[in-house]
């Protein structure tokens, strides 16, 4: 069997403390290797860095998200897998290894690289991812170990079919990790250590915490809208009758108010039954294309 191709991406943007070793490591560990560096409009020497590591640099003329360039890199590899990884020092190249294996050995389309409690970069941080996975997990029907990781190897072929859902910003982990388990591919997790970043992290809190819990809500409402759309129909039948046993029991009468509630648990409970079945129209002519492949 013929051994398959590598290009391990790292998407940079102002890591020129840390993109240098990253890539001496990497090539250290996988000489054979493509290994593609794709530089966000740093405005320090990260290509330059990186280049003389002996990585191979694509240059964004200006910041473009950390998103946009995972897509860069997408495009540009030429191997048949795919390594994602930060370059900023959190990941350690010699796990690399143990990724691949698992992919090869268990047949898995993609396999992740989960953090531990200890591996987070706050209190915080580690609660909030707990909340996104724990969301995600619901979302899917899968449980999802770790949905914001950056560390992950993938077949390049089924990574490429998602590439117009990822955003240009955060987060493109929740983004290919939803999607993946919605498309039925399998996907496994990995123990890491992620060690503690080198240089200013490009995330903010808030703004981002609130834009990934909109790409869960996005992707599920993608592949699974019965998965949102249910719960809310639900709340406003059962409020509508809470309320009406309320005024049934104070003035023996069914309010207008407990009406229009059971009206719009009707009308979002149909709401999301057609959203499913465009979906599934949807994803139609991909099934009947991979079946004529």
């Amino acid at each position: 069997m013929t051994r398959p191709s590598i290009s391990i991406i790292l998407p940079a943007r102002n890591e020129a403390g840390a993109i240098g070793h990253t890539v001496e490591r990497i090539r250290t560990e996988h000489p054979d290797a493509e290994v593609l560096v794709v530089d966000d409009g740093s405005t320090d020497s990260t290509a330059e860095l990186a280049a003389r590591a002996g990585a191979k640099v694509v240059s964004h003329p200006y910041g473009m998200g950390n998103g946009a360039a995972i897509k860069t890199g997408s495009r540009a590899a030429q191997g048949t897998i795919f390594v994602f990884m930060d370059a900023d020092g959190q990941h350690d190249p010699a796990d690399i290894s143990r990724l691949l294996i698992r992919l090869e050995e268990g047949g898995f389309d993609m396999v992740v690289g989960a953090r531990g409690n200890g591996s987070q970069a706050s209190i915080g941080r580690g609660l909030a991812n707990r909340f996104y996975n724990r969301l995600a997990s619901w979302m899917t029907g899968h449980r999802i170990q770790d949905l914001t990781s950056g560390f992950r190897v993938v077949r390049a072929e089924k990574f490429r079919e998602f590439l117009y859902l990822l955003p240009n910003g955060f987060s493109y982990p929740t983004t290919i990790t939803m999607a993946f388990f919605r498309a039925g591919y399998a996907v496994a997790y990995e123990p890491i250590v992620a060690m503690q970043r080198i240089g200013k992290s490009h995330i903010r809190p808030l703004r981002d915490g609130i834009r990934f819990l909109l790409i869960i809500f996005r992707i599920g409402t993608l592949y699974s809208p019965l998965k949102l759309f249910v719960p809310i129909a639900a709340l406003h039948f059962l409020l509508g009758i809470g309320y009406y046993i309320y005024t049934f029991a104070s003035d023996h009468r069914l309010s207008m108010a407990s009406v229009f509630l059971w009206t719009a648990a009707v009308t979002i409970f149909l709401i999301g039954l057609v959203s499913e079945q465009i979906t599934q129209l949807m994803y139609r002519p991909t099934d009947n294309a991979r079946s004529k492949a």
